[in-house]
């Protein structure tokens, strides 16, 4: 074989997951350049009051989408893969729970809304539009369908062509001069058509039919018992993630809601790179553990430290440049944007290596560990919120994100004796931007 024909070898027996991840790559790229514009026409159009108000409504709705994940995605693509001829129930009772699910927090998503916001208020109209496109979420399944053939390019697709159909719809508003109320409604068409999307390829691309989708309560009990400690972990999760634009409302204002939202915006949009580059490593890792494992845990703090100095380069590029990015791009008007920025996004370095961790916890089988860390980063979250944000705003909230990672990522590992060495590797990643240069400097 020729030295041309060595190397193209590997790559045509890769060929099919290289392009399948360039189809997720690409989509979230696409999507999140997409909603980065269609934030910058509807925050300056709406102001910090207004778009806060919208960014509640849409944390509130994020909050209780965690009802319907059930923890099922990895263990349904599973059950795919393995078990062709119970596809049709697999797929029938996961949609059917996550229906269960996804409306049950709906029900008392609007409950609350009537509640504490008042029905038939701006807010209760808001939060009942932005919620109600949980309804579509139990297509969701296909996408599972379609993760276990190795085919993202439809999901891509899919979503693709519903977050452009929600740009063009928001970026419409803006310039009829709609009012508030109506950009709720952007949620539910990107969730439609999405579902629709996906339904249109379903029908198209596979064999098996959605008239073959069966409920079985057996199936149910047996996958929820796998999955509830994931289950769990992804509510908790969730609750530190979203739960400071919610308590910036209870606790501060709308006003300071809209500036927290343009900060974490751009922060959280850096969130899919380290698990995209570790998801690629993955794989090896797990015969490295295998096969030999004084060189997996060589390689894996090979890996922290990659992630690590990722994370602090994206941290200090965006400290610099915060203030020149929130004044060309939103404006004035979220001047405070900028200094939430310069807080939140510190939390890069840790959100990066906990992309790692969670594969180690996959890797040595232990699922409670994601459940007691996302705790441990929910609760402080919520405590420090508590704390920090009647004196110190959109600023004390970040400060609560930013300490609840490092909560939720590395100090609690410490604690455990199985995660301390995780710690250890964690603690000596902190350390490599003086390791690396020391280490060149003696080899000159």
């Amino acid at each position: 074989m020729s030295t041309l024909g060595a190397i193209a070898a590997p790559y045509r027996r890769l060929q099919k997951y290289l392009n399948n991840s360039f189809w997720i790559m690409g989509e979230k790229v696409l999507g999140m350049g997409l909603a980065f514009v269609a934030t910058v026409f509807v925050a300056r159009y709406l102001g910090p009051e207004d778009f806060g108000s919208l960014a509640y409504a849409l944390s509130l709705a994020a909050l209780f989408a965690a009802a319907g994940h059930m923890g099922l995605s990895g263990l349904v693509v599973r059950e795919i893969v393995k078990n062709d001829a119970d596809r049709g129930e697999t797929l029938g009772t996961v949609a059917f729970l996550k229906l269960l699910g996804m409306g049950a927090g709906y029900v008392v998503l609007l409950i609350y809304a009537a509640t504490y916001e008042g029905l038939g208020s701006t807010e209760f109209y808001l939060i009942a539009f932005a919620g109600a496109a949980l309804l579509f979420r139990p297509m969701d399944v296909i996408d599972f369908w379609f993760q276990a053939f190795v085919q993202a390019r439809y999901t891509a697709i899919a979503r693709i062509s519903s977050h452009l159909a929600t740009t063009a719809f928001k970026l419409a508003l803006v310039f009829a001069g709609s009012s508030l109320v109506y950009f709720a409604t952007a949620q539910i068409l990107q969730a439609a058509l999405a579902a629709l999307l996906l339904l249109v390829f379903f029908w198209f691309k596979a064999e098996l039919r959605v008239a073959h989708w069966r409920f079985s309560w057996v199936r149910a009990k047996e996958l929820l018992s796998q999955g509830w400690l994931i289950y769990l972990g992804t509510i908790f999760a969730v609750i530190y993630l979203k739960v400071d634009q919610v308590m910036l409302r209870w606790l501060a204002d709308t006003q300071e809601v809209g500036q927290y939202a343009v900060a974490a915006q751009i922060s959280e949009a850096w969130y899919f790179v380290p698990t995209a580059i570790v998801a690629s490593f993955f794989p090896k890792l797990i015969k490295l553990r295998e096969e030999n494992e004084a060189l997996f845990k060589y390689r894996l703090q090979q890996l922290f430290d990659a992630l690590l100095l990722m994370g602090l380069a994206v941290a200090v590029l965006m400290t610099i440049a915060a203030p020149w990015i929130i004044s060309l791009f939103f404006g004035a008007e979220y001047a405070a944007s900028a200094s939430i920025l310069v807080i939140h996004i510190w939390a890069a370095i840790f959100i990066f290596m906990r992309a790692a961790f969670s594969k180690w916890i996959l890797i040595e089988n232990v699922l409670v560990f994601s459940l007691i860390t996302q705790g441990l980063g929910a609760l402080a979250n919520v405590l420090l919120n508590l704390a920090l944000i009647p004196a110190h705003g959109g600023i004390g909230a970040a400060y609560a994100t930013l300490l609840s990672y490092a909560t939720a990522s590395f100090l609690a590992l410490f604690f455990y004796r199985r995660t301390r060495p995780v710690f250890w590797q964690m603690a000596w990643a902190l350390l490599s931007p003086i390791r690396y240069p020391v280490r060149l400097a003696r080899m000159r």
